[in-house]
């Protein structure tokens, strides 16, 4: 009996420390590309020959390294609703994000890059399809300044982007 409990006390000794890193990640300069979008935000959103008017909010939180969004709209006449959280994990080297919203129970995820040159966030990945299965996802964020973002959502092997949303900074 002492060797078991010897043995699940070390066991739980190895688990607790390596489940836990020995310092918290700290937010680099990969996260300020995130913390520039914080603020409050008026949307125009294409969908399925659709237009709607709606708006974001984001904010970082958990330390610095998340930057959470809050998305409320309009879409076929519905209120349409979506959260998001973005990070950069450095030891992918990737940005990573993950998408829910009011028209389904299953989340969208995503990695990609971001292009400093053209100010482009890239991400891949795979969510529901209308159907409710999964599909490729991919998004492209353009950062053509501080208070505009142009975003195109492209679904399986799309050419052309199926949603399409334009982003402007409120003013305050």
């Amino acid at each position: 009996m002492k060797t078991v409990r010897w043995f699940c006390a070390v066991a739980a000794v190895v688990l607790l420390t390596s489940a836990v890193p020995a310092q918290p990640p700290k937010p680099g300069a990969e996260h300020e590309v995130l913390k520039k979008l914080e603020g409050d935000w008026d949307l125009v959103m294409k969908f399925g020959g659709a237009e709607s008017k709606g708006s974001m909010k984001y904010k970082m939180e958990l330390g610095g390294l998340w930057l959470a969004g809050s998305l409320e709209s309009e879409l076929f006449g519905e209120k349409f609703q979506g959260k998001s959280l973005s990070t950069y994990d450095a030891g992918k080297k990737k940005y990573i994000e993950v998408w829910a919203d009011s028209m389904g129970t299953q989340p969208m995820l995503m990695e990609g890059t971001y292009d400093k040159d053209k100010k482009t966030l890239t991400l891949a990945g795979e969510g529901p399809g209308m159907d409710g299965k999964p599909r490729p996802y991919k998004s492209v964020s353009t950062y053509t300044d501080d208070n505009t973002i142009n975003f195109s959502m492209y679904v399986g092997d799309g050419k052309e982007p199926a949603i399409t949303v334009v982003y402007t900074r409120k003013k305050k």
